[in-house]
C-alpha cells in the first residue's frame, strides 16, 4: 500500500453522486466538553480545512449522555454552524439509540425512524439529510420494516441515501439480499468499529462490503485517543483527555495486551519517520475499503493537525515502508 496522494480529494461513495473528504468530522463530543461556540468553530474550520463530511447521532450531546437521555445537541450545534453552507456539506446523522423513556424512543421500527428523521431535520435546519443511518440493529423490528422505512423517507426527499452502523457481515449481507429481493433502494455506507489497535472488520465485513460496493467509513480510528500519542504515562494521563474526563469510555488504557499492540505501531510509526498520530491517520485511510474515517475533535487546531498528515509526502515512499 502505497501513501502517495493523501490530500483531501473527495472519494466516491459508489451509487451515489456523493463525494466525500477521507476525513469526516466527527461530533460526538459536540454537547459537553464542546460547547455551541466551540462546535460552531470546529465546523466552520473543517469546512474550510476541505473536509465537507459532517458525521452525527440524534443521541449525541457529549460526555453528559447516558442511554435514554435525550441527546440532539450535537445536531442543533451543527444546524447552527451550517447557515448559509449546507449545500457544502455532505451531512449524515443516525437513528435507533434509546433518547427516552418509552418504548417507541429506541429500535428501527417505521415509527421511530420516521419520527426521528423530522426531528433531526429541524435541529439540523435542513430539509434534507445525505445519508441516515440505522444506529444498531433492532432485534424487536424486523429489517424488512425498517429498510421500507428508509425507502419511503427516500422517496419523500427526506434523505437521500440510507446507511446501516454496528451491524455484522452476516447481518448487512441478510440486508442487501433483503433490498434486492424486495426491489429497495440498497444501503450505500457502512459505519462500523476500526483501528490499527481493533482491525477485526478486516476479517469478514470490510471484504463484503468491498465485493457488495458499499463504502465503509470507520469511527473511532484512534481508539478513543489510544493512537494520539497522549498517552505515553497510561497511570497519568493528559488532564484534558478522554481517559482523564471520561474514563470509563477508555478502559483499555490499563490493558497489558493493548500496551503491546500500541508498542507495535509506535515502532511502525518511527519506522516510517511519522509521529503515531500521523501515522495512524494515513494508515487508516490508505486502507483498502475505507472510504472516509472519522475523527472526532475539540478544537479546530486537531483537525488541522490531521489534514496536515494527510497533505505530507511520503515519509515512507523510499523505505518501502506501508502501513
Amino acid at each position: 500500500m502505497g501513501w502517495h496522494q493523501l490530500s483531501m480529494q473527495r472519494r466516491l461513495i459508489l451509487h451515489t453522486d456523493l463525494k466525500v473528504s477521507p476525513l469526516c468530522l466527527g461530533t460526538m463530543t459536540f454537547g459537553t466538553p464542546v460547547g455551541e461556540r466551540e462546535a460552531v468553530k470546529i465546523v466552520h474550520a473543517a469546512l474550510d480545512l476541505g473536509i465537507n463530511f459532517i458525521d452525527t447521532a440524534n443521541m449525541y450531546e457529549g460526555y453528559t449522555r447516558s442511554m435514554g437521555s435525550p441527546g440532539g445537541l450535537a445536531e442543533a450545534y451543527i444546524g447552527q454552524a451550517l447557515h448559509g453552507r449546507r449545500d457544502h456539506a455532505v451531512l449524515a446523522t443516525k437513528a435507533g439509540n434509546s433518547i427516552g423513556p418509552e418504548p417507541e424512543d429506541k429500535g428501527l421500527s417505521r415509527t421511530h425512524l420516521l419520527r426521528e428523521c423530522e426531528r433531526s431535520l429541524k435541529r439540523l435546519q435542513t430539509d434534507y439529510l445525505d445519508l441516515f443511518y440505522l444506529h444498531i440493529p433492532d432485534p424487536d423490528t424486523p429489517l424488512a420494516e425498517s429498510i421500507a422505512a428508509c425507502a419511503e423517507l427516500i422517496a419523500s426527499g427526506k434523505i437521500r441515501h440510507w446507511a446501516v452502523s454496528n451491524f455484522a457481515a452476516e447481518q448487512t449481507r441478510q440486508i442487501l439480499d433483503l433490498c434486492a429481493e424486495g426491489n429497495w433502494p440498497l444501503p450505500v455506507a457502512h459505519q462500523p468499529s476500526f483501528s490499527l489497535l481493533n482491525r477485526t472488520i478486516e476479517e469478514d465485513l470490510l471484504p463484503l462490503c468491498i465485493e457488495r460496493e458499499v463504502a465503509v467509513i470507520a469511527y473511532r480510528i484512534l481508539e478513543s485517543g489510544l493512537l494520539s500519542g497522549k498517552y505515553t504515562d497510561p497511570d497519568n494521563p493528559p488532564t484534558d483527555s478522554r481517559a482523564a474526563e471520561k474514563p470509563e469510555w477508555l478502559p483499555q488504557l490499563q490493558d497489558a495486551q493493548t500496551q503491546r499492540s500500541l508498542a507495535e505501531i509506535s515502532a511502525q510509526a518511527d519506522a516510517a519517520n511519522l509521529s503515531l498520530f500521523d501515522y495512524t491517520i494515513r494508515a487508516t485511510v490508505s486502507t483498502p475499503g475505507i472510504t472516509s474515517a472519522i475523527l472526532g475533535v475539540k478544537n479546530p487546531e486537531q483537525l488541522a493537525a490531521a489534514v496536515r498528515a494527510l497533505e505530507m509526502n511520503d515519509p515512507a515512499a523510499s523505505s518501502g515502508v506501508s502501513g
